[in-house]
């Protein structure tokens, strides 16, 4: 099995705007109540009474001493990963955890207290949607700790570890054709369990970082510090804070705050280019031309005759021409501005 649960990227490359401040109405009713950093929740009983109308998924609340047991006093060769927020160690509850837990493999993601990017809200945007929302496309949450100082994720083991690390590794070999859409068809399902929920989700952070995979490449989507509540009723947009990550966020949310499903459809597009790429949203290693992608691909895109310029030349030719033109077309659509094609994703597949 992978030593690699995930790897979020710094929160430096994160793109933040504070030209709109986010109201109580903008907010998710489920965190609303919470204006105050102050008043957060600060310990299991809280969590459980801010979770009640709305946990459809049972949570088990963890002590810190049962974490340390979990991950064997939180050693460092039982790191996964880690990013702004802190630390994901590899861990394992069994029958000296606590007596009638089933024993499986868990990441167990340590918020870093005050030094964490994403903090105590984000923390408790992830136990709520995740307490909310149960998809086979989605990673499942298994159980928090909420005690004194400590803000800590319980999640299902992923084995393969990010799409972001299998993709652009330089030690394992490059995804087959065929695996890459089956990772882009998954995390779509994904969006659209999301999207479509009787309360709409938007999930705000799609990225290949945030995309789980099982031993058989099975995509999920992962961390949810920044979803937000989707608009309802005749609502056309939830107006927010821009909040999002530098090659991956949608120009026009980036331009007026208006966050829609739409914004999530344009960053499924960008990681579905970089899946026929093989490139990142964002390399400075590469020429100044070619360093953000979508400038880079999109007149690439737009004509037949280079779309398999595009493709990534690891693959050494051996994709089918037809899904390389299905998959560049669903690219283009997504990522042009106004796209019709916006809300239909899923579709490519």
């Amino acid at each position: 099995m992978g030593n690699c649960w995930c790897r979020l990227e710094p929160s430096v490359h994160r793109v933040s705007s504070n030209a709109k401040s986010e109201s109580p109405k903008d907010q998710s009713p489920s965190v609303v109540q919470w204006k105050d950093d102050s008043k957060l929740p600060s310990n299991p009983e809280e969590v459980e009474d801010l979770r009640r109308d709305s946990a459809a998924n049972p949570l088990i609340a963890f002590t810190f001493n049962e974490l340390k047991i979990i991950t064997a006093n939180f050693r460092q060769d039982h790191v996964l990963g880690g990013g702004g927020f802190g630390s994901v160690y590899k861990g394992f509850i069994s029958d000296d955890v606590r007596e009638g837990l089933p024993p499986i493999p868990v990441a167990v993601k340590v918020h870093d207290g005050d030094n964490s990017y994403q903090g105590h809200r984000e923390w408790l945007a992830e136990v709520i949607f995740l307490g909310q929302l149960s998809h086979p496309n989605l990673v499942k949450l298994v159980g928090y700790c909420c005690e004194n100082e400590h803000r800590v994720l319980i999640y299902e083991y992923m084995a393969r570890g990010s799409v972001e690390n299998n993709l652009f590794s330089r030690v394992l070999l490059p995804l087959p054709w065929s695996i890459r859409m089956k990772i882009a068809f998954g995390a779509a399902k994904g969006l659209a369990f999301l999207h479509e929920a009787e309360k709409p989700v938007i999930y705000r952070d799609f990225k290949t970082s945030n995309i789980l995979l099982d031993l058989d490449y099975n995509a999920k989507l992962s961390d949810f510090g920044l979803a937000k509540d989707g608009p309802v009723g005749d609502k056309s947009h939830v107006s927010t804070r821009i909040m999002g990550t530098y090659g991956y966020a949608a120009p026009e949310y980036i331009m007026t705050g208006h966050l829609t499903p739409r914004s999530d459809v344009y960053s499924f597009g960008v990681v579905l280019l970089e899946l026929v790429a093989g490139r990142k949203s964002l390399d400075k290693s590469r020429p100044a031309r070619e360093q953000n992608l979508t400038d880079w691909a999109l007149p690439l895109l737009k004509e037949k005759k280079k779309l398999l310029n595009i493709v990534d030349p690891r693959l050494n030719g051996d994709y089918p021409i037809k899904g390389v033109h299905k998959a560049a077309t669903a690219s283009l659509s997504l990522l042009e501005p106004q796209s019709k094609s916006k809300t239909s994703y899923a579709r490519y597949s």
